[in-house]
């Protein structure tokens, strides 16, 4: 862009029902992890970050875990229809942006369920994206070293029409992967591991 600090949002997606680790809902998203809840671990690194403006979207067990955090600035909203999969959260969260008086330049997507998330990789994506129009490639996405999840997800404001024709359980890889063109690859060192399962809490938790 012009090399200036940009004024980006940060989209936290948490409304998931994480069947696969347990049948009470919101029971992942508070599972202990360093300590603390794997949804605050999570809110600790972007608040390390500093968005201009974070963005919590709530779904499943979303009363238990409004009453477990402590939460600071975030502004918290409600999909009422979370089984209609990763999409509504999507749509949910954007739309909260764009009501958002001030402007801004985009938003990282972040998984609540991604413990490890990183805020140097964040300002990577950050640097990475200001040195390009934002019409170039709207999309700036980690290359890991090691395969896996490629989040967060930075969308830079001329992509965030991609989130209207989303439908189902489905996230952006499928969108980022289908438009190279508009996708700006940085290789990171790393990885991103998420968590679906207690075996893969286990892991997290060592690493």
């Amino acid at each position: 862009m012009d090399g200036r600090r940009l004024r980006l949002a940060v989209l936290v997606l948490a409304a998931g029902a994480g069947s696969r680790f347990s049948d009470e809902p919101g029971a992942k998203l508070l599972a202990e992890i360093d300590g603390r809840p794997m949804l605050s671990t999570v809110l600790d690194t972007v608040r390390e970050y500093r968005p201009a403006v974070t963005v919590v979207v709530l779904g499943h067990g979303a009363d238990r875990i409004e009453a477990a955090l402590d939460w600071r600035d975030e502004m918290r909203v409600r999909n009422h229809e979370p089984d209609r999969g990763m999409s509504s959260s999507l749509q949910v969260g954007i739309d909260a942006l764009r009501a958002f008086p001030e402007p801004l330049d985009g938003t990282f997507i972040v998984l609540g369920d991604q413990p490890r998330l990183r805020a140097d990789v964040m300002q990577a994506l950050e640097a990475a994206a200001a040195g390009q129009r934002a019409t170039d490639r709207p999309a700036v996405v980690p290359r890991y070293s090691h395969a896996g999840a490629r989040n967060p997800v930075l969308l830079l404001r001329p992509a965030w029409s991609w989130i209207d024709g989303l439908q189902g359980d489905r996230g952006l890889g499928v969108l980022v992967e289908s438009q190279p063109d508009a996708v700006l690859d940085l290789p990171l060192d790393g990885e991103m591991p998420d968590v679906d399962t207690p075996l893969e809490l286990r892991t997290a938790r060592e690493r």
